[in-house]
């Protein structure tokens, strides 16, 4: 009887223990994870969830837009995507320097905004922790660089302070092609690595 208890009292132990793990990882709470993680769109390295704030949003999208402080507007009115990695596949990181480029996005206004491992805004006081549709030079996109020092010219996105990063992309008011076919419609804004602390010349 003692031992029928004691395996019962383990198999609910580990059924909780389960339970826990998978609605913490499925809400976007597990340590690491990202708001788009889930995404079921992606462009090119980009990763988006166009069930943000839709009235079908199951309740651990619901809990992942909380966690990490989505402005969940309907996809309707804006969609976001976000990248992890550079061109290569490479995570981003505080100490490398990137070219970002951004062409004409299919949406009524757009912005880039970097954000640290803990999807917040870095802790610095560079004000260039991001790039919009007003930098574009003549209505066509732009290029700026990613770096944790100002470069000599140029638009800026500091990372200074950000360790591993990533990048989030608001399209504001969506064109409904983009929204029918993002894959084909979309052309997502380039991260090209162009050094790394520690490189060998």
């Amino acid at each position: 009887m003692i031992a029928r208890l004691a395996r019962y009292s383990f198999a609910l132990a580990i059924g909780a223990a389960l339970g826990m793990a998978s609605a913490l990882y499925l809400a976007g709470l597990w340590p690491g994870m990202k708001p788009l993680d889930f995404g079921d769109v992606e462009v090119e390295g980009w990763r988006s969830d166009f069930a943000i704030g839709s009235d079908t949003a199951d309740m651990y999208t619901r809990a992942r837009v909380a966690r990490h402080g989505l402005l969940a507007l309907a996809k309707s009115e804006a969609v976001y995507f976000t990248r992890t990695t550079d061109g290569e596949g490479a995570p981003l990181r505080e100490e490398c320097t990137y070219r970002l480029t951004v062409g004409k996005m299919p949406a009524g206004w757009w912005s880039v905004t970097l954000y640290d491992d803990d999807s917040l805004l870095p802790m610095n006081e560079d004000e260039a922790l991001s790039v919009n549709q007003e930098q574009e030079t003549g209505g066509e996109g732009l290029v700026a660089t990613i770096a944790a020092e100002k470069p000599e010219g140029g638009i800026w996105i500091s990372s200074r302070n950000a360790g591993s990063f990533d990048l989030t992309l608001r399209l504001y008011m969506p064109d409904e092609a983009l929204l029918a076919d993002p894959e084909a419609i979309l052309k997502p804004p380039v991260v090209e690595r162009l050094s790394c602390a520690g490189d060998t010349p």
